[in-house]
């Protein structure tokens, strides 16, 4: 993991096309803005593995089972 200080308003470049922005500082919370392109999915954590896990349930479900029997 790399670790930097950043004031407001001042970023860092993810892989040429990601900038991460300090928008504002109140007390211990952070205010950070992405730009990425469209096709780039930007999610809080706790979002993504919500995703991460429906997809899981997804794929071990019987939508599997009924996948299946359609492909014999």
């Amino acid at each position: 993991m790399l670790a930097l200080s950043r004031k407001k308003n001042e970023a860092i470049i993810i892989s040429n096309n990601v900038e991460v922005t300090v928008l504002e500082i109140k007390g211990d919370q952070v205010k950070i803005g992405i730009t990425a392109p469209k096709e780039v999915p930007v999610y809080r954590k706790e979002v993504y593995l919500q995703i991460q896990e429906a997809n899981r349930e997804a794929v071990n479900g019987d939508g599997m089972a009924a996948l299946r029997n359609l492909l014999k």
